[in-house]
């Protein structure tokens, strides 16, 4: 049987197939936390997964407190497994399309928000409204951090560029034994104490081994229709805190 850490562990390597660079947009990410909100903050993880940013605040910031919310029972199967006993850190289930999904969360106010590659699978009007509940949800001065994929769609050849490349070095490590996300929710599935979470999991958001093609850029932003978009629904400021050529760190001050 694989321990809880190992699946946590196992979850971040199939996300840095992906993404290279992720450890870089977390320690931006909390960079910002400690330089606007001090090293106690209360954290609100958004899409939390297995909590791996949580895993990272609570590493650097020992006093800090962690609330992660996601709706995937597989992922937060594998978050509470791997915090059992720290009671630093909640778990909430929650939809964050729901209008009502922050009554769900133990405290009224938080320092920071922080989320990874997530939003980007939320529709146009979806995403503005979760921006409106999270101004509300962050205490005057409390921080954003949103790190996802957004492609600048008047760069089409340096998209195209950045794309061919990344396939290219992820087919290489694949081949060196590298897991991908369809691979990854295999090899979940087989494990006998997880078996009948993945089960529900494939049941709300399909079965990723069963998927065609992949998601690319459907439903990415670019950064500035971020930053203008936080700006029109409450935050004080808004900037690029970290990029690539298709990925950002966007930093909002409530």
């Amino acid at each position: 049987m694989v321990s809880w850490q190992q699946w946590q562990e196992s979850w971040d390597r199939q996300q840095e197939w992906y993404l290279p660079d992720r450890e870089e947009r977390f320690r931006t990410m909390l960079d910002g936390v400690e330089a606007l909100t001090g090293t106690e903050p209360r954290v609100l993880d958004l899409a939390c997964g297995t909590g791996s940013i949580s895993a990272r605040l609570l590493r650097r910031f020992p006093g800090a407190t962690s609330t992660g919310v996601d709706l995937d029972p597989a992922l937060l199967t594998i978050a509470r497994g791997s915090f059992q006993g720290d009671d630093r850190v909640t778990f909430i289930t929650a939809d964050l399309r729901d209008e009502r999904w922050t009554e769900k969360l133990p405290y009224e106010t938080y320092d920071a928000v922080l989320t990874s590659t997530a939003l980007h699978w939320l529709g146009t009007d979806e995403l503005r409204a979760l921006y409106a509940r999270l101004a509300d949800v962050l205490r005057t001065g409390g921080v954003f951090v949103n790190a996802d994929h957004m492609p600048n769609p008047d760069a089409p050849r340096i998209n195209a560029a950045e794309h061919a490349f990344t396939r290219a070095r992820q087919e290489r490590a694949k081949a060196a034994g590298a897991v991908d996300w369809p691979q990854w929710w295999t090899d979940l599935a087989a494990d006998p104490q997880l078996r009948d979470v993945v089960a529900q999991r494939f049941a709300i958001f399909g079965n990723p081994a069963e998927a065609e093609g992949d998601h690319d850029d459907a439903g990415a932003h670019p950064i500035d229709w971020h930053i203008r978009t936080l700006k029109e629904v409450g935050f004080a400021e808004a900037t690029t805190a970290w990029a690539s050529l298709t990925d950002a760190a966007v930093l909002a001050l409530r």
